[in-house]
């Protein structure tokens, strides 16, 4: 809601359902290196508004553009980019004189660092559960991982338990400027939660 406020121009009370699915589109799209024809494509609106948008998303968070711009230039310099815990991914094509492989190799380095840290925070918190079950001889399972979602079996009288631990090593895997936050809920099927 806050982003298409900014974005568009727009009171907060004033952000409806569109607008927020607009300002998602540009919001992730540009972190994949949509283009304004890719945008007006996915969202319905003309090119020349595609285009203002994503002009009004880097004049309000230049820092992003700044980000990107960085990620293209080390995968240049030293032909691969990496994760927040320090993986590496070779980026062979950063320099390539076809344009769409090019084009590729730049958006595989802007997503990498941001993919590939959220995966390695997630697994890192399932490394970390796991073991706490193991040390604290829970009965309580992770049985599903499904991108930034765990899903655990539980036993009625460990749910309490089970939301305190999830959320601390969740929430504390890592310590970033922006801290993360877990949303918890619990069911008797998946369909429940």
């Amino acid at each position: 809601t806050r982003t298409a406020s900014e974005i568009f121009g727009v009171p907060i009370d004033r952000v409806d359902y569109d607008l927020r699915s607009k300002a998602k589109a540009v919001n992730f799209g540009i972190i994949y290196g949509i283009s304004d024809f890719g945008l007006a494509r996915n969202t319905g609106v003309s090119i020349g508004e595609a285009r203002m948008f994503i002009e009004a998303y880097f004049a309000r968070y230049p820092k992003i553009r700044e980000f990107m711009d960085r990620s293209i230039q080390a995968a240049r310099e030293y032909g691969f980019v990496t994760t927040i815990l320090g993986r590496r991914r070779s980026i062979p094509d950063i320099n390539s004189r076809i344009r769409a492989r090019r084009g590729f190799a730049e958006r595989t380095a802007i997503n990498t660092p941001i993919q590939g840290s959220a995966a390695d925070i997630i697994k890192l918190a399932m490394v970390r559960i796991y073991r706490r079950l193991k040390e604290e001889g829970l009965m309580s399972r992770l049985i599903l991982q499904v991108h930034d979602e765990l899903i655990f079996e539980i036993p009625p009288e460990e749910e309490a338990v089970m939301r305190e631990l999830v959320r601390s090593e969740m929430e504390g895997v890592i310590n970033l400027k922006v801290p993360l936050k877990v949303e918890i809920d619990v069911g008797k099927s998946w369909f429940d939660v």
